[in-house]
């Protein structure tokens, strides 16, 4: 039986490197859009690489079990329960992907987040259920009750920003001193943790005293409740921003749940995504002139702008075959995109505009913000669906130098990513926030349904500019009329 197990933990410990070292393939190609898709599939590969792993080494319990009745017990328990578990995920899975329309992708990638953090949460429970971390190993007593936290945060925390992003009424509450609240909250979580890991009897083993159920009960309640309050106060402009964070606590846990169970290919993954969940938080957060800090004890989102003093401008709305005239002259034409064209479904329009446009001998490109949209890298998603070429992508650096030579801006639903107010007005909550400075251009159209301030409520003076005009109406409809007047 030694023998065999050497061979199997040997091809297993091969397995997880070869897994690792396709997760890490994977991610990197996951930074560009031209590789992502490769990158995603290369991912998937190592995982069903790390799954098989994980049956082969179990296999040897089967197959040295005494009795036939306790060889089937255990190959049920080893391999059909999981095989079950991975067959209906997967199920559910690609019936939820192909189902969900694009604007819900935000939401669907914070529930994946929460599964995520849910999952690592599930499996240290079992631990202690099981007792396996009740032994001298202190070590894996707290990465367990740190599992445990990390999950219940990012499983209930993904919850409450999907409810944000949905719209949700009963998840735009707050939290009375809610830093207050979170800090007695993270406190007496830390202390259950410890109950926890040192409430078992480190001589016998034999399983947890009352110190240390009382420790997991209290871990698990707290930190589940943490989530919520640690979420529920930040307001919409800073969703895209959370959503990276959960999924950046989401990795941590899965890490931290390798260990207790000796899992190397665990801990690799879930520090690979630990680690560039938390580098695109702070990409984000640069972008968006925050410190990371303030994201989990301030909120912009939330708070709505006051009006500017004095006379109140109307903006200019223009008609279809108004802006046409002004598009048909232009040579120079950059669109900005936001959530709007999401709600729209506008991305195959925008890119027939792109063509024609590019027929009649204008330079077309695309200025994408990093946190235009509700999830990391949303617009990016949306044009790649409708194959608008990555080397028209700019980034605001990118595209800002040029932008008062542009004829014209054409900004899609976005409305924080190209405010004014955060260069010149001190007293907005998006003062001191990187834009699009889509002010800059000659004319600029901004499509919108209707006046409304956006979904973080924060006006928008960039709409009464001189140099702007609205165009009212669905997005896709509009950018469709656009096309027609060229082929026309």
């Amino acid at each position: 039986m030694n023998t065999a197990s050497n061979i199997i933990n040997a091809l297993c410990f091969i397995m997880y490197i070869a897994a690792s070292i396709f997760f890490i393939l994977g991610i990197k190609k996951l930074g560009k859009a031209n590789t992502a898709r490769k990158g995603n599939l290369l991912s998937g590969v190592g995982m069903g690489i790390a799954v098989i792993a994980v049956f082969i080494n179990n296999i040897i319990y089967v197959i040295y079990a005494d009795g036939v009745g306790h060889k089937i017990a255990l190959f049920f328990m080893i391999f059909g329960i999981p095989l079950f578990a991975i067959i209906a995920g997967s199920i559910v899975g690609f019936l939820w992907s192909k189902k969900v329309e694009m604007t819900g992708m935000p939401e669907l990638v914070a529930l994946f987040n929460g599964f995520g953090g849910l999952a690592s949460l599930l499996v240290a429970l079992s631990q202690f259920c099981a007792g396996k971390a009740l032994t001298n190993d202190a070590f894996s007593a707290i990465t367990l009750g740190l599992t445990i936290a990390i999950g219940a945060v990012a499983f209930t925390g993904s919850i409450i920003a999907w409810g944000k992003l949905s719209g949700k009424k009963a998840f735009k509450k707050n939290v009375p001193v809610p830093n207050f609240v979170n800090g007695i909250l993270c406190g007496v979580g830390l202390i259950g943790i410890i109950f926890y890991a040192f409430g078992y009897s480190s001589k016998t083993g034999t399983g947890a005293n009352a110190l240390g159920v009382i420790g997991i009960i209290l871990t698990v309640v707290v930190f589940i409740v943490l989530g919520v309050t640690l979420v529920i106060k930040i307001g919409g402009g800073d969703m895209p921003v959370i959503i990276s964070f959960l999924n950046a606590l989401s990795g941590l846990a899965a890490a931290f749940a390798g260990f207790p169970i000796q899992n190397t290919v665990l801990i690799v993954s879930g520090c690979l995504v630990g680690a560039s969940g938390l580098i695109l938080t702070l990409i984000m957060c640069k972008a968006m002139n925050r410190k990371f800090f303030d994201l989990l004890f301030k909120s912009f989102g939330a708070k709505k702008s006051t009006a500017a003093a004095g006379e109140q401008k109307e903006p200019k709305a223009m008609s279809i075959e108004d802006a046409f005239l002004i598009l048909e002259a232009a040579k120079n034409v950059v669109i900005i995109p936001g959530y709007g064209m999401a709600v729209a479904q506008a991305q195959h329009a925008v890119k027939e505009l792109c063509d024609v446009l590019e027929e009649n001998g204008a330079e077309v490109n695309f200025a994408i913000h990093p946190v235009a949209g509700r999830m990391p890298g949303h617009m990016n998603v949306l044009l790649a669906e409708a194959n608008v070429p990555y080397e028209q992508l700019k980034t605001s650096d990118d595209i800002n130098p040029q932008m008062s030579n542009v004829d014209v801006a054409i900004v899609i639903g976005a409305n924080d990513v190209v405010n004014p107010a955060a260069i010149n007005d001190e007293s907005s909550p998006l003062y001191g926030m990187p834009i699009v400075n889509a002010y800059e251009a000659r004319t600029v159209f901004v499509l919108k349904r209707g006046k409304g301030t956006g979904f973080s409520g924060i006006e928008n003076p960039l709409f009464t500019n001189e140099n702007t005009v609205m165009i009212y109406g669905d997005a896709k409809q509009t950018v469709s009329q656009l096309v027609v007047e060229f082929e026309n």
